[in-house]
């Protein structure tokens, strides 16, 4: 993962210290340790955030920064990560887990009403939701492991990578240096 393209949309620290909103955050946003774009930081951050992303819990972002905090990763990255169950994806997301945590206790999957209705989803809530948290989980366990995994080897890849372009381009520059003492 290339540091300078995620530090340019990296929120700076000490712009959000002064965000009077966020004042009571201001020791949790002030620990440099969690503003770090390390291999482990990022990969970790991802965890945290698809994680927190997956369970269908109020206030994931502030689990997520208390997540960035205890494993100490990037705190920006987690919270950001949270909004991948914005109000356009979480339906699908959830209906997924839903069906997930269904498959697991192996009962059948109740269809929703060609009306939605927050008194349908009330009164099914009972029925529902320990094939939901189930899913739930299972799906942000192995999701932020995979996520984890391809953000170490994505990163290491890039970084192999740059180190074989530099060991070419000195290759070439000492065959240049060469060839001009020869002649």
């Amino acid at each position: 993962m290339p540091r300078r393209f995620l530090q340019r949309y990296m929120p700076r620290p000490d712009t959000l210290k002064r965000r009077r909103s966020l004042r009571f955050m201001a020791p949790l946003i002030a620990d440099p340790r969690l503003w770090l774009l390390t291999r482990r930081s990022v990969a970790n951050a991802f965890s945290v955030g698809i994680f927190c992303a997956l369970l269908p819990i109020p206030f994931q972002m502030v689990v997520a920064a208390l997540g960035a905090r205890l494993s100490r990763c990037n705190l920006a990255l987690a919270v950001g990560l949270v909004w991948i169950t914005n109000p356009l994806t979480m339906p699908l997301i959830y209906y997924a887990n839903y069906r997930l945590g269904s498959l697991f206790f192996d009962t059948p999957v109740r269809e929703a009403p060609m009306r939605l209705s927050a008194r349908w989803i009330a009164e099914q809530m009972h029925d529902i939701l320990p094939a939901l948290l189930v899913g739930s989980l299972i799906s942000a366990v192995i999701l932020a492991a995979l996520a984890n995994a391809a953000v170490r080897l994505i990163w290491r890849w890039h970084v192999s990578r740059h180190w074989r372009r530099r060991q070419r381009k000195r290759r070439q520059r000492r065959a240049r240096l060469e060839a001009e003492f020869d002649d």
